[in-house]
C-alpha cells in the first residue's frame, strides 16, 4: 500500500468524532432537561393531590344536618372550590388555574402551572412549560 493513500485519510475521522459528541450532548441535556420537567409534574400533582383531598374532606354540613350521611359524605361545588382555595392559600407554589367539581360524592380538581424547566430554551425555544395535573377524592365514609 503506497505511504500517499494513508495521508488522504488522515483527519477524516473528526467530523464523526465531533458530531458524536454533538448528538451525546443533546441526549444527556434533553436527559436532563426531561427530568426537571418530570419533577415539576409531579409537583403539580401532589399539589393537585392535597387539595382534592381538602376538597373531599369537607361536606355540605347543611345537607348532612337535614339529610343524615347516608352511604356517603354529600359535598356541593361551592364547599369544594372552597376547600381548594383554602388549601392552596395555605402554602407551596402558586398554580397558574385551577378548576374543581364534583358529583356529590367525588371530588375533581384539575391544576395547571407553566414552568420554566432546565434547558427549556434549547428544547421549548425558550416557552415554560405547561404542566397539568388531575386528582380526584372521593368524601370517607365508614358504611
Amino acid at each position: 500500500m503506497p505511504a500517499g493513500s494513508v495521508d488522504g485519510e488522515r483527519g477524516s475521522a473528526l467530523p464523526f468524532v465531533l458530531v458524536c459528541w454533538l448528538v451525546a450532548a443533546f441526549m444527556v441535556l434533553g436527559a436532563v432537561a426531561a427530568s426537571d420537567a418530570f419533577l415539576e409534574r409531579q409537583d403539580v400533582q401532589a399539589v393537585c393531590d392535597g387539595a382534592a383531598l381538602a376538597a373531599a374532606n369537607r361536606t355540605d354540613e347543611g345537607r348532612v344536618y337535614a339529610s343524615g350521611v347516608g352511604g356517603q359524605l354529600p359535598l356541593t361545588g361551592e364547599t369544594a372550590r372552597t376547600a381548594v382555595a383554602d388549601h392552596l392559600a395555605d402554602g407551596g407554589d402558586p398554580l397558574d388555574g385551577w378548576t374543581a367539581g364534583t358529583d356529590g360524592a367525588e371530588v375533581t380538581v384539575r391544576c395547571v402551572r407553566s414552568v420554566e424547566i432546565a434547558f427549556g430554551w434549547l428544547f421549548l425555544g425558550g416557552r415554560p412549560l405547561e404542566v397539568t395535573a388531575v386528582a380526584s377524592a372521593r368524601a370517607p365514609t365508614l358504611g
